[in-house]
């Protein structure tokens, strides 16, 4: 009796340790599954918000290069001589299948042109054909002016267009306007998504834009308080009003819906995304899931230590351990199935870079193809001259200028040999180079030019080498952009004087002043296609060619209003130092 009460007494102290155990373990478990739900949900909520940012920068770029496409195409159809003849004989007949064979390539909603009486007379939709437009603002204002026009209505159905139009002229003579509608149901749709929800914003504060239709021509606030909007929104936050204790109007308060907000570089716009935290919970719940089946094992174990005499409780664990082993292979197929869908965000993110690619492509070639026009202008001159020299049997004479035409084929190949360099812009084909030789170079492209006027040019140049590390080439294509923009900036002046000014001291300077008008948009000199010239005189793109060159440099350029009148181009570059010379 007395040794079977001791083996009884030592069973039930290592009853008390396993008992004490499993309330260790628990204890642990509790410590170890909270202090997993902060830190994950922390780290989960980080990785929305900053996908939401990527997210809304790619929707902001992709609106702004729809926007810059398609703000191109109307100068270039107000200048096509089929539709610029259909306006002047009247005869449509083709008018419509033209602007169809356009409309693909472009990717716009629709194309229309109006004659002069604002009466539509060829369009994409041939429903709209006959209708008279007189009095839209896209035809008011593009009959005011020689630029394209931006304009915004809103339809009868509610849906807001977006246009770009530009009056068609032949001399002085109005024709008609051509207009362009953008696609904005197919930008909107590229941004609908499971869980957000897009609107963009105007000046006023009326949404313009959004991937719900109920709240298009609202404002922020009365779209958020339309109940029945069915948005993304609203139907994320009814799947998750179960995990977070907050009242429903703390959703909106950006509690469990995040906000994000962006600046669009048009008209003074905003991009607004919102973004549900709904699968923060479920990520973390998954994992949670998988350390509490950890924990269970562990218990698991100990009850199989406590009960191994029973084969009843052995029964049941082994049930447990099948369910848990489920719940598992639940769990695995959920996480791939989500790594799938994070997989298909990847696809479609990479989709927009390329179509952004694009767009910077189409840019680089129209920089090349202003480019190439100089040399064309010089050799066009230069052949005149040379056909002329032969006429008047002076043979000598004509060769030189041969030869300049043959230098300036050479200069059209190197232009084109560019293009690599305009898309890498590295530093590998840089090599000394006396800015002196440059200026000189590029005033002897010019002259063709300065001979047809009596412009006078005040060269201050130092006796030195002024050397600096570049690409000759690029150099001597800024000089060049700045001289003919002095030239034309003179036309109207008493005595046309351009003044070149180089000095040398730690950097180089290299001024170009005139005794024009001066400048007066100074915020939007360096912008592509921004031009002050008339239809046809350039694209406004020689300076925002030049800065990028002057960039690539390591340079800067900049432009002022000289106090006494006229306008002061300087190019700041950084010298070679003499030793840094000799050793290249």
């Amino acid at each position: 009796m007395a040794g079977a009460a001791k083996f009884s007494g030592v069973n039930s102290k290592g009853r008390w340790y396993l008992r004490l155990s499993i309330l260790v373990i628990c204890l642990f478990a509790v410590i170890v599954i909270y202090v997993s739900n902060q830190f994950l949900t922390q780290r989960f909520t980080e990785t929305i918000r900053n996908r939401s940012e990527v997210r809304l920068a790619l929707y902001v770029n992709t609106l702004v290069s729809e926007l810059q496409r398609n703000s191109v195409v109307p100068p270039l159809l107000a200048r096509d001589p089929d539709l610029i003849s259909a306006l002047e004989d009247k005869n449509y007949s083709l008018s419509t299948a033209r602007l169809l064979s356009f409309v693909d390539e472009i990717g716009a909603a629709s194309l229309m042109l109006l004659d002069g009486d604002g009466r539509s007379v060829a369009a994409t939709d041939r429903n709209r054909l006959g209708e008279n437009h007189r009095a839209a603002p896209y035809f008011v204002n593009a009959q005011r002016t020689n630029q394209t026009v931006y304009s915004t209505y809103q339809n009868e159905d509610g849906a807001f267009s977006f246009v770009y139009s530009r009056r068609i002229e032949n001399g002085a003579e109005f024709l008609g306007v051509i207009m362009i509608e953008i696609d904005v149901p197919r930008l909107e749709r590229s941004w609908s998504g499971v869980s957000d929800a897009v609107v963009v914003i105007d000046s006023a504060g009326q949404i313009i834009m959004t991937t719900e239709s109920r709240w298009r021509g609202l404002r922020e606030e009365d779209a958020l308080a339309r109940q029945s909007a069915p948005s993304a929104i609203v139907r994320a936050i009814r799947a998750t009003q179960g995990w977070a204790a907050l009242p429903a109007d703390a959703y909106l308060r950006g509690e469990a819906v995040l906000r994000r907000e962006a600046r669009v570089p048009h008209q003074g716009w905003r991009m607004l995304s919102f973004t549900t935290y709904a699968s923060v919970r479920e990520k973390v719940n998954g994992i949670l899931a998988i350390e509490v089946m950890g924990f269970a094992l562990l218990l698991a174990i100990a009850f199989y230590f406590m009960s191994r005499k029973t084969a009843s409780r052995l029964v049941f664990f082994q049930r447990e351990s099948a369910e848990l082993r489920a719940l598992n292979r639940r769990l695995q197929r959920e996480i791939a199935e989500r790594e799938k869908v994070e997989k298909t965000l990847q696809v479609a993110e990479q989709t927009i870079a390329q179509s952004s690619k694009l767009a910077a492509l189409g840019e680089m070639s129209a920089a090349v193809s202003h480019e190439l026009n100089q040399p064309l202008a010089a050799m066009k001159t230069y052949l005149a001259g040379a056909r002329l020299l032969l006429q008047r049997k002076r043979p000598d004479e004509a060769l030189s200028s041969f030869q300049r035409i043959d230098d300036l084929l050479e200069r059209m190949g190197a232009i084109t040999r560019q293009l690599k360099s305009y898309a890498r812009k590295g530093s590998d084909a840089f090599e000394p180079v006396d800015t002196r030789a440059a200026v000189s170079t590029a005033l002897a492209m010019m002259e063709p030019q300065l001979k047809t006027r009596a412009v006078n040019i005040i060269r201050t140049l130092p006796n030195e080498p002024v050397m600096i590390l570049g690409d000759r080439l690029r150099l001597e294509q800024v000089i060049i952009n700045l001289l003919r923009n002095a030239l034309d900036a003179t036309k109207n002046a008493a005595n046309p004087t351009v003044e070149i000014l180089l000095v040398a001291g730690d950097t180089v300077s290299l001024q170009i002043r005139d005794n024009g008008d001066g400048i007066e948009n100074l915020g939007e000199l360096f912008e592509p296609f921004y031009t002050t010239k008339e239809p046809g005189d350039g694209v406004g793109l020689g300076l925002a060619i030049s800065s990028g060159i002057v960039n690539d440099l390591s340079g800067r350029l900049t432009a002022r209003n000289a106090v006494d009148g006229g306008a002061v181009f300087e190019v700041q570059l950084p010298r070679l130092k003499e030793d840094v010379a000799a050793a290249e």
